[in-house]
């Protein structure tokens, strides 16, 4: 292979799998895309992938070229319309449509796109995103308006963080201490009808880290052991900070607003759980970016998770209604590859966070550590459990069942 070819084609494909880095692509998902890639291009490769580091190993048939890259990397966040255009490049450079220099370019133009959705759009998704799991967990108007509000708070703090290092560093414990004080002020000031906690939980329900845990889980279940130990952990350390955030917070506020008796008021209505579902899928598409085009199927898979997840909880238990749940999302994310031509995670990740416990999670720990409820702590642990096996094993499952089209 001529030297200049094989410059411009291992730098597209570290520039891609840093990017496809950056988008949140699962690690054992990031690799296998990129050997196919470079297979593609007639290249032999070796990749080694973790939440922090990426190393690249990229040689010629006969090694009359070889090159090493590794970098230090920061964790991804989800971008669903990136990826969605990423793949797309990768696509057309296969089918010979774009030359590799023409490729990079176009990924250059991906990186530097801003946030099609605006900071204002973003802003009601964590607004939306707190009401809604308040409404799933069946409570009461005035604390689905509540979580909602304070979600915009947690907003604020996270749109200072961009400005400020230190900020970034504190976020989740901080995030968590200010919207369980501003809970704790209008419990006593206002209404004593708010469910303190539930409020607090809904508010910070965007830093739960349910769906890393199964991410996680996922990776460590195809033996990627660095990058899912990685994650297991790093999720469990941002529940902690959360809760101790959360924990100070309510301490703070019952120390500077006093205690106040709650006050049990009206639920809402079950049906409104549907509305939450709506309500849910539609944050995620503003907080994931994506694209319009994109945006029926990634409505339709929240709906399907619940529906099926629920139905099966209802007949068997709710293990068995996460696997069922979970097995149907990864096939309806192997199906849109089919019918979309776009990689299955983009509806999958959505389809996961209204399966995912992280929540449950959350309320064990705080049962646990503040030593009452030890019963329903243990409880809600081992559902915990059960529920992310669960999940990993429905999509374990549904990938044997109908294979996806795409390695993404």
């Amino acid at each position: 292979m001529h030297t200049e070819s094989f410059k411009q084609k291992r730098k597209f494909i570290v520039k891609i799998g840093k990017m496809l880095h950056k988008y949140g692509t699962p690690a054992y998902r990031l690799e296998s895309h990129l050997m196919m890639l470079a297979d593609s291009l007639e290249l032999r490769s070796s990749f080694i992938v973790s939440p922090t580091a990426m190393t690249f190993v990229l040689w010629t048939e006969g090694h009359e070229d070889e090159y090493t890259h590794a970098a230090r990397v920061e964790p991804g966040d989800l971008d669903m319309g990136s990826l969605s255009r990423t793949d797309e490049v990768v696509d057309q450079l296969l089918k010979h449509e774009i030359t590799v220099e023409e490729a990079n370019d176009r990924l250059d133009e991906i990186d530097e796109m801003p946030n099609p959705y605006g900071r204002f759009a973003t802003g009601l998704s964590f607004f939306m995103a707190s009401s809604a799991f308040a409404m799933l967990m069946g409570t009461s108007l005035n604390n689905v308006i509540y979580a909602g509000l304070i979600g915009l708070i947690v907003y604020v703090f996270v749109l200072w963080s961009e400005r400020s290092k230190g900020i970034t560093n504190m976020l989740e414990p901080l995030v968590a201490m200010m919207a369980a004080l501003t809970a704790t002020a209008i419990a006593s000031y206002y209404d004593p009808g708010i469910n303190i906690r539930l409020v607090v939980l809904s508010s910070i329900i965007v830093f739960i880290p349910g769906l890393a845990l199964t991410i996680g889980l996922a990776e460590l279940s195809s033996r990627h052991l660095v990058s899912g130990t990685a994650k297991v952990m790093d999720a469990l350390m941002m529940l902690f900070k959360l809760y101790f955030g959360a924990l100070i917070g309510m301490e703070m506020g019952f120390w500077m607003f006093g205690e106040v008796d709650y006050v049990m008021v009206e639920r809402l209505p079950k049906w409104t759980a549907w509305l939450a579902i709506l309500t849910l899928s539609s944050s995620l598409i503003i907080a994931f970016r994506t694209r319009k085009k994109h945006v029926f199927w990634s409505l339709l898979v929240g709906f399907v998770a619940y529906a099926t997840s629920m139905t099966g909880a209802e007949y068997f238990d709710y293990g068995i209604g996460a696997f069922i749940g979970a097995f149907v999302v990864g096939v309806y994310g192997n199906l849109f590859t089919r019918f979309a031509n776009a990689p299955a995670v983009i509806v999958s990740m959505q389809g996961l966070i209204v399966l995912v416990p992280g929540s449950k999670t959350f309320i064990g720990l705080n049962a646990y550590i503040a030593g009452s409820g030890f019963d329903s702590a243990d409880q809600a642990v081992q559902q915990s459990l059960v529920i992310f096996m669960s999940l990993v094993a429905g999509l374990i499952f549904a990938n044997s069942a109908l294979p996806p089209k795409k390695s993404l």
